[in-house]
């Protein structure tokens, strides 16, 4: 059963702009891979019904990242009939793709609330698939058909139509900037981002890498800042009130939730943004900046003459402390999160 509702995939599929589509025999290689995309920025990826008995792969894997990060959103591709589809909703697929548009694929996934994206190579088909309910229209093959043309051709008449094309994308700026600016929701890259080079060395940082690289140019493409804003404001302690004192009275006037870190609280509610209060250190505050592309954002600041220092590198996280603060001495870090 899906983790994830049709709503919270198909959000997460136009917000991040790529889909990894992949597939391999190997558990633990499709492991790495699906980390690797993650480590990168890419949460939504799909596992293609390639071989004999991928479904059980696709099982596994699924089961795994449900423990091990269970923000990753796993779906199947390459699915051609109602009965594959079926059984790979019931191994977890949170979404279903196709070379081709099928409408007993479409009734299995609307039963189940799960997001379908076939193939589509003509506007009638495209638009016999939204009246099936279809939200993300797949363009195959992306080149073959028309390429970014292609999509611009359709969304003049049809303005309302989210595009996802498939083969014809590069994991280039070019290419991406072509078909974004051509207007497409979200791009699926397989083989030019997963290439065959770095799963057979398991250089799996090159592939976190590219994939980061891969999400900058759909930010540039979409002209998105940089520096995306605060992410959140972190307090301290005073000699009148702890740092518990302080998150309690977030948590009691605003309702907001509290969680207890190792060094600090975090005070949060449903909308963006979060308070920070540290149970030790100076009075003052500190501002957290979440950037989209963490090295580029360092790039940037030591381009302005900016140093930082105390950088905090893991698979999800990334932090660098500005050596200079801000006019009134508040501390200010950048931060990006997967």
């Amino acid at each position: 059963m899906a983790r994830f509702s049709r709503l919270e995939v198909l959000n997460s599929i136009v917000d991040i702009g790529l889909v990894p589509v992949f597939y391999n025999e190997d558990l633990e290689t499709a492991k790495s891979i699906v980390a690797a995309c993650r480590a990168g920025g890419a949460k939504v990826v799909e596992f293609t019904n390639r071989g004999d008995n991928a479904y059980r792969v696709f099982s596994e894997l699924v089961q795994h990242f449900a423990k091990a990060d269970p923000s990753v959103i796993l779906g199947v591709g390459s699915v051609v009939d109602a009965g594959t589809a079926a059984l790979y909703i019931s191994s977890g697929a949170n979404f279903v793709v196709g070379p081709i548009l099928n409408e007993d694929i479409a009734r299995v996934c609307n039963r189940r609330k799960v997001a379908y994206s076939p193939g589509c190579g003509s506007a009638s088909e495209i638009s016999a698939a939204e009246e099936m309910g279809v939200e993300i229209v797949k363009v195959f093959p992306g080149g073959e058909v028309g390429g970014p043309n292609f999509v611009k051709a359709v969304l003049g008449p049809c303005p309302w139509t989210r595009i996802m094309p498939t083969g014809g994308v590069d994991a280039t700026e070019e290419s991406i900037n072509a078909w974004f600016k051509a207007g497409v929701a979200a791009v699926g890259i397989g083989s030019n981002l997963i290439t065959k080079d770095i799963v057979a060395s398991g250089n799996w940082d090159a592939l976190s890498s590219k994939t980061a690289q891969v999400l900058g140019f759909i930010r540039k493409a979409r002209g998105k800042n940089l520096f995306e804003g605060v992410e959140h404001v972190g307090l301290y302690p005073t000699a009148t009130a702890t740092g518990k004192d302080i998150a309690e009275w977030y948590g009691q006037v605003f309702g907001f939730q509290v969680k207890e870190g190792n060094s600090s609280f975090f005070a949060s509610s449903t909308g963006p943004g979060r308070i920070e209060i540290m149970k030790a250190g100076n009075p003052g505050a500190h501002v957290a900046i979440r950037v989209s592309d963490f090295e580029a954002a360092v790039e940037a600041l030591k381009a302005k003459g900016i140093e930082l220092e105390n950088f905090r590198i893991s698979p999800t996280t990334k932090a660098a402390y500005l050596r200079q603060t801000d006019p009134a001495g508040n501390i200010v870090h950048i931060l990006w999160m997967a």
